[in-house]
């Protein structure tokens, strides 16, 4: 292991009391048991409960989470994820909840501060420099009434740390950490949970026939999130870079359609033009490799 991934060891501690790989095979089934189990009780309360065009909106395709009430239930659902996780380390590994987030929570807090920090000053100047608008030159056209947006900013953020903190529980703690315990590569503890990580967001049924670029590019935005988990020991700094990775396409400017409701403004979607969609990646993987470079930065101070 290299200095700058000594860190890594203490984080990887308490996984090594249980590494058998079978363990972690049925932990991922675990997660999948707790996670779809509560998914499919939460629908069935909304089916009971919820106006009928909420339901809908939550179930069927697309259009999901284009009101705000959809997309907060949407993003919060997300915890079902990390109660699996906990449920796996436990049931499983004989493992805290707490264990999975580091060795110091208080430490944690403090490297997601940090990299937040950093990558807002990134993105703002990032947003101040030309060209303005949307891929190809788009304008933003408004979406909710900003009175209405900032009262739901709060609730908005809550639920992105929901969705981040839970898919980076799962991905960089429960599986980076397992994978770690048993096998000294970082081909395998990074690669695995990264891999894994594009499969869940390759849908051609969204991005056509750009589905592999766009998993070729959660790839690599996961291995950036693995190794600064590494270098810091905790998951903070990997929820943070998540968090704002996905606070400005969701809680400011979002694409029309899923995941819209809670946006500022609005964009036309580019999945419906794939040259665009083309066309924007490399501003797309350049920004992923200063937000990495930023994220580094701040966890030296």
């Amino acid at each position: 292991m290299t200095a700058a991934y000594a860190p890594h060891d203490a984080y990887v501690a308490p996984a090594r009391a249980r590494p058998e790989i079978w363990r972690l095979i049925a932990g991922i089934a675990v997660v999948a048991a707790v996670l779809f189990g509560l998914q499919s009780a939460l629908r069935a309360v909304l089916y009971a409960l919820a106006p009928e065009t909420l339901y809908a909106e939550l179930t069927m395709g697309d259009g999901t989470g284009t009101s705000p009430a959809s997309a907060l239930i949407l993003l919060g659902s997300f915890a079902f994820m990390a109660l699996g996780a906990v449920a796996a380390a436990h049931h499983l590994h004989g493992r805290s909840a707490m264990s999975l987030i580091g060795p110091s929570l208080a430490r944690a807090a403090r490297d997601f501060f940090r990299v937040v920090g950093a990558l807002a000053l990134l993105y703002i100047a990032v947003a101040l420099l030309p060209p303005w608008g949307g891929p190809g030159g788009t304008e933003p056209e408004p979406n909710l009434a900003p009175g209405v947006w900032a009262a739901l900013l709060p609730l908005t953020l809550a639920a992105l740390v929901i969705q981040t903190g839970a898919e980076e529980l799962l991905f960089r703690g429960y599986l980076q950490q397992q994978l770690a315990a048993r096998f000294g590569s970082p081909l395998v503890w990074m690669g695995v949970p990264a891999a894994l990580f594009a499969a869940g967001h390759y849908v051609p049924a969204d991005f056509g026939t750009n589905a592999t670029l766009v998993a070729l590019w959660t790839g690599l935005f996961a291995v950036a999130l693995a190794d600064v988990t590494a270098r810091a020991g905790n998951l903070g700094p990997a929820v943070a870079m998540h968090f704002m990775n996905n606070v400005f396409p969701i809680a400011f400017t979002a694409m029309e359609g899923a995941l819209s409701g809670l946006a500022l403004y609005t964009l036309p979607a580019p999945t419906e033009d794939p040259g665009m969609l083309r066309a924007a990646m490399p501003v797309e993987m350049g920004m992923l490799l200063c937000s990495w470079l930023a994220a580094r930065v701040a966890l030296r101070r």
